[in-house]
């Protein structure tokens, strides 16, 4: 739901931030190595696959797709498939996709994985899945599966990175024609060089929430949410107005869903318990809802667009 700024009583009076402070954030220190033990395996595996298909977040279309599949996996046709369509706002997707054609790609697709959406588009060769960590590799090769073979599950899918942890044995995912796909790890690039593009790729779950720190992920996605004019979180915790102060935010949601802790405090006469909110509870609830669509369709690339 988009609604004017107006639309709420407090958020008339509100001053949204116009930028994020970024600095004194060590971006290198939330993502793991590059990863070379997976893309070297792809490498030499590239000699069982005619077609290259790499799996990305279509709420972040043109931010932290891994520059190394281009270099070291160039060489084969190459289908770019943006997925979870349904969690993004693709109402500018012409111009995303004049955005990836400056970039050399031309072929893109968006699709929806878990309910088939726009799969029978991407069937065309024997392919390797490539991507950055939980986009949805696994799920759009049992979503082909599901369509072709009328099978269930052939790989593990998961709400977090590493499900996937090495580039699997060929996957059969139709009869005629005979089509197999292969399975691969999830590789981030080496360096993430801007803070912004390694809070948007951990907004979308690419690493574990705890090594960015899920109210700092929380209040990134309180700033996107406000400054785009997105406020169904408002309506979804019944916070009766919008606010860009995430301590406050979390702080309501912690007591609406009754997330609280007991701290110890000294005191002059002892130790005294206190219950407080649980400020980190209250905030992976947060980035569950938004992670799950609750909040409504969000494109994190609009500053880029």
């Amino acid at each position: 739901m988009r609604l004017s700024l107006r639309a709420w009583s407090g958020a008339a009076r509100a001053a949204w931030r116009e930028s994020y402070p970024l600095g004194g954030r060590d971006v290198a220190r939330w993502f793991p190595g590059h990863m070379a033990k997976g893309l070297k395996k792809m490498q030499s595996s590239l000699k069982l696959v005619d077609c290259i298909l790499e799996v990305h977040d279509a709420r972040i279309p043109l931010s932290g797709r891994n520059p190394l599949f281009q270099e070291t996996l160039g060489l084969k046709p190459h289908l770019l498939i943006l997925n979870k369509m349904d969690l993004a706002d693709l109402g500018q997707q012409k111009k995303i996709r004049q955005h990836l054609e400056g970039q050399g790609v031309k072929n893109v697709i968006f699709t929806n994985c878990v309910k088939d959406e726009n799969i029978q588009q991407s069937l065309e060769f024997c392919v390797m899945v490539i991507g950055v960590p939980n986009v949805g590799k696994s799920s759009l090769i049992n979503s082909l599966r599901r369509q072709h073979l009328k099978k269930g599950k052939a790989t593990r899918v998961g709400g977090e990175p590493g499900i996937t942890r090495a580039v699997m044995s060929r996957i059969q995912v139709c009869e005629r024609p005979l089509m197999f796909l292969l399975d691969t790890p999830g590789v981030l690039a080496p360096h993430i060089a801007s803070v912004e593009t390694g809070l948007k790729l951990a907004l979308c779950g690419t690493v574990l929430d705890h090594l960015v720190g899920e109210e700092t992920l929380a209040d990134y996605l309180l700033f996107n949410l406000n400054r785009q004019g997105l406020f169904r979180y408002v309506q979804h915790y019944d916070l009766g107005e919008a606010s860009d102060d995430v301590a406050s935010v979390l702080k309501q949601v912690a007591v609406r869903l009754r997330k609280t802790r007991k701290v110890k405090v000294l005191t002059g006469t002892g130790n005294v318990n206190v219950v407080q909110p649980n400020y980190t509870a209250a905030a992976r609830d947060f980035l569950r809802s938004f992670r799950c669509g609750l909040l409504g369709p969000v494109m994190l690339d609009q500053d880029i667009l």
